[in-house]
């Protein structure tokens, strides 16, 4: 798997970015970035734009204004193929597997678009990372339960090979223990070098592993800076994290 070596520019750099859907705008010049080899949380009550953000940074949602660069080249028109082909990788919310394909197949269609050439090689470092999904490259992944359909989605993600992984609400409807594994995960892929962009409800678990994080609410921006300067200030906390 591939990486950027640390360095001064962002890997994910997003300006001043509008975005929503008809005549409403959810995103009202939101600017963040994430540079390589970084956990950077994105936190914020549901509704609050974090999953428009999302889907305008990986072209799922036209941008109406700003600018999304990403390892240099704006992405702000490109069409989402060439953003997963870019290795921008989105694990959507919801985990949106394939339901009625294998785990197998599921996985291998993570590979379609990056990584084709390396899918053998990626496949074993999934099964390393995941071997219950090992065990069950047969099973169809409708039937799986929802952390194990969690891991498929984030399994699937890692095939593209990607330098950058967001992952939204991947904490959702998991039990607690699932919950612990799940941020345990990913501290040991930002381990290996992974960028993540982590978006979640969950506060306290998130602000553990990131190294910085942004606040969003109603659509712009009300905190950027490190989780222990967000957690110093009670002000923040109560308004915002509901802590």
């Amino acid at each position: 798997m591939t990486h950027d070596a640390p360095g001064s520019a962002p890997l994910l750099e997003v300006r001043e970015l509008r975005s929503g859907y008809g005549r409403v705008e959810v995103l009202r010049g939101v600017s963040l970035e994430v540079r390589a080899g970084e956990i950077v949380a994105l936190l914020g009550s549901n509704g609050a734009g974090k999953s428009t953000l999302n889907n305008t940074v990986c072209g799922v949602v036209p941008a109406t204004a700003g600018r999304v660069t990403f390892g240099g080249d704006d992405l702000t028109r490109a069409r989402t193929p060439d953003i997963v082909r870019a290795g921008l990788i989105q694990v959507p919310e919801g985990r949106r597997i394939f339901p009625n394909l294998t785990v197998l197949e599921n996985l291998e269609l993570g590979s379609f678009a990056r990584a084709r050439e390396r899918r053998a090689a990626n496949l074993e470092r999934v099964f390393a990372i995941f071997p219950r999904l090992a065990e069950r490259t047969k099973q169809l992944a409708g039937t799986m339960s929802g952390g194990e359909q969690q891991m498929l989605a984030i399994g699937r993600g890692l095939m593209a090979e990607p330098r950058l992984l967001i992952l939204d609400e991947p904490s959702l409807g998991l039990s607690p223990l699932l919950v612990e594994e799940l941020f345990a995960l990913i501290a040991r892929l930002h381990g290996d070098g992974l960028a993540v962009l982590l978006v979640e409800q969950n506060v306290g678990q998130s602000l553990d592993i990131a190294d910085r994080a942004y606040v969003l609410e109603n659509g712009t921006l009300r905190f950027e800076g490190t989780p222990a300067a967000l957690l110093a200030s009670p002000e923040l906390k109560r308004a915002y994290l509901g802590l």
